[in-house]
């Protein structure tokens, strides 16, 4: 199998992006969408296996992160929506791929696939919604709800840092374990393409900080109003819905894409939490080959 990797120029910026398989195999191509935002490609690296299929799959790392152009002098004016929607509409453009292509967006990853959808892009033929919600304020809700149902003190040992502005604590940071070890990734200790894209907002934090807030659940930053609820009706690419049992993108966070886009399928992983992309590998991994192939062939 071929893998080949290169820079996009976007604007003053790069792009860095990996292609794995083909991108002339005659399927159109899927392009992974990494989360955050501030994440980086690695922890979704496992979507190559869709490559097997004979589809090509195109990770990337958007600008601020990874491989790409850090930028860490930039402040919250900068980091938008329409800046990495545009980045990938650029990439698309850069490889040639206009024609036809798919797009799997994981978490905010998937946040950002539905705003792109939302345009009705030219040349998308399906649309992977991984782990995602539609609304920033269902998210905060319920991971409240989720925190809560914690044991051992875990809720009231972060909200006491979170109110005392401590969350570099190592004592907050202990107790974000173990949300996370519950309801973002359940395989202990974390796989090391998963470990490796945290380590890595740890050295560069710009954009995570910026967009969400210091981790998963304690939302401060420019995203935190966001919401597509009363526009996913206007998606008319085919639609597949991933979320796990134990996900911090409950059942309440993704209704509404269920509710309002016209084409749409949901499985839920029922060992998995935030990523069954890793912790439920093959099943998922088969589950969106047979989708693709079926919508997008």
């Amino acid at each position: 199998m071929s893998v080949t990797e290169g820079f996009a120029p976007y604007g003053e910026y790069r792009t860095w992006y990996r292609i794995t398989g083909d991108l002339k195999s005659g399927k159109p191509p899927l392009i992974v969408v990494h989360g955050g935002p501030g994440c980086t490609h690695d922890y979704v690296d496992s979507y190559k296996d869709v490559a097997e299929s004979g589809r090509a799959v195109v990770h990337y790392d958007q600008v601020g992160n990874g491989k790409s152009t850090h930028l860490p002098e930039k402040g919250a004016d900068f980091w938008t929506v329409d800046f990495f929607k545009k980045e990938l509409h650029n990439l698309i453009d850069h490889l040639g791929i206009r024609d036809g292509y798919c797009v799997l967006g994981q978490s905010w990853g998937g946040m950002l696939g539905a705003e792109f959808a939302i345009d009705c892009p030219a040349g998308l033929k399906a649309l992977v919604i991984a782990n995602s919600p539609a609304a920033m304020e269902t998210w905060i809700s319920e991971a409240n709800r989720l925190r809560k149902a914690l044991p051992g003190g875990v809720h009231e040992t972060l909200l006491k840092h979170e109110q005392a502005g401590t969350t570099d604590s190592a004592e907050y940071k202990a107790a974000t374990d173990v949300f996370n070890q519950n309801h973002v990734c359940r395989i202990v200790p974390m796989p090391p393409e998963v470990q490796h894209t945290f380590d890595q907002i740890d050295a560069d934090p710009t954009v995570y900080h910026t967009m969400n807030g210091p981790n998963e659940f304690h939302v401060v930053g420019t995203m935190k109003n966001w919401s597509v609820v009363g526009k996913l009706s206007a998606i008319e690419a085919p639609t597949y819905l991933i979320s796990g049992r134990f996900d911090e993108a409950t059942q309440a966070c993704v209704t509404p894409f269920l509710d309002e886009i016209p084409d749409v399928r949901w499985t839920v992983f029922g060992a998995s939490s935030h990523m069954p992309h890793v912790e439920e590998r093959d099943a998922c991994m088969a589950a969106v080959c047979a989708y693709l192939d079926e919508k997008a062939p």
